[in-house]
């Protein structure tokens, strides 16, 4: 027979991105609904802070080490602001109104 288990399920500790060392520093991106400043590491981005404009809710992504993503969304506006080191640190923002 299977022994069930109890309690809470088993979630990873949550991933430490390296972007400490190396790298193209701190930087800070604006954008229409907020700004988002980003460390550059040589292997990972890191969020720093996201500040919203007035009206805006954040939310924020990591699908990998290299790349960074945060939402502004207002009632009509959403402001996309992307960071990534590959294959180069950049920053790019996409704004959309509805």
């Amino acid at each position: 027979p299977v022994k069930a288990t109890t309690g809470a399920p088993r979630t990873p500790a949550p991933r430490k991105v390296d972007c400490e060392e190396g790298g193209a520093g701190l930087y800070t991106v604006p954008s229409q609904g907020g700004k988002v400043t980003v460390r550059y590491g040589s292997r990972g981005v890191c969020l720093i802070s996201a500040v919203p404009s007035r009206g805006f809710k954040t939310s924020t992504s990591q699908t990998s080490d290299s790349t960074l993503t945060v939402t502004f969304t207002s009632a009509d506006h959403r402001s996309v602001v992307t960071a990534t080191i590959d294959p180069s640190a950049k920053a790019s923002v996409r704004e959309s109104s509805f």
